[in-house]
């Protein structure tokens, strides 16, 4: 709890919460635990405290923006891909406490595991009575997120625009084919194509299938012209 607190930099009152949020289900299926002592439940509280905190800051940062404009930003900002690189920068991934064989198989580095995890923490900051403080780390930790991804929205967005756009030549829409992936199942690397009408458009490559296919898709809209190459 003191390296959590030191993450945070926010007391911890009641530390069975906490230790509820770091606890993966493999772990309380080989202890023979209750369900409810893993951090499922926590999650699902978080995913809301993330929404709103994440909308809150949105809200304030951007007083300018539509609706869907804020949407657009708040989805990609919550995706578990930037909640598992946030969870490995802070340290947080290290703490999960996992069953042997997940931990043999390397489960602490999958993207859905962190991104879990993180969002348990923030239901339990909550649960604690620490909205505010957590109001405040967040703004802090997310800043720069939100302003890279306000900055370069198209490149995070390039499979809704492509399709927007073939959309508007025909009913034909773009099709993502996975290619191969490489490497140790917590660490992969996927390969994806994107064909349209039957001819290969782009390729791209990430460390998960929507990652892989938004980089595809955004390599295709520069070659349609969707989006001026920034290079």
């Amino acid at each position: 709890m003191k390296t959590l607190e030191d993450i945070f930099g926010i007391k911890i009152e009641n530390s069975d919460i906490f230790l509820k949020a770091l606890t993966h289900p493999s772990y309380t299926k080989e202890k023979e635990l209750s369900y409810v002592e893993n951090y499922e439940r926590l999650e699902f509280l978080g995913d809301a405290v993330l929404k709103l905190v994440i909308s809150d800051i949105l809200y304030r940062k951007y007083p300018d923006y539509a609706e869907g404009e804020l949407s657009k930003i708040r989805s990609i900002v919550v995706s578990d891909n930037t909640l598992f690189h946030l969870a490995n920068e802070i340290g947080l991934s290290d703490l999960i406490r996992l069953g042997k064989h997940e931990e043999k198989q390397g489960c602490r580095k999958l993207e859905s595991v962190c991104a879990c995890a993180f969002e348990a923490v923030l239901g339990a900051f909550y649960l604690d009575g620490k909205l505010n403080e957590l109001l405040a780390f967040l703004q802090n930790l997310f800043m720069p997120y939100i302003a890279e991804v306000d900055k370069n929205v198209e490149k995070y967005n390039a499979k809704a625009m492509l399709q927007e756009y073939t959309q508007g030549i025909n009913k034909d829409l773009p099709v993502y084919v996975m290619k191969s992936e490489t490497g140790p199942a917590h660490n992969k690397t996927f390969y994806v194509e994107v064909e349209y009408r039957g001819e290969i458009i782009a390729s791209g490559e990430g460390k998960s299938k929507k990652e892989a296919e938004q980089k595809a898709a955004y390599e295709a809209c520069k070659k349609f012209g969707v989006i001026k190459c920034q290079e």
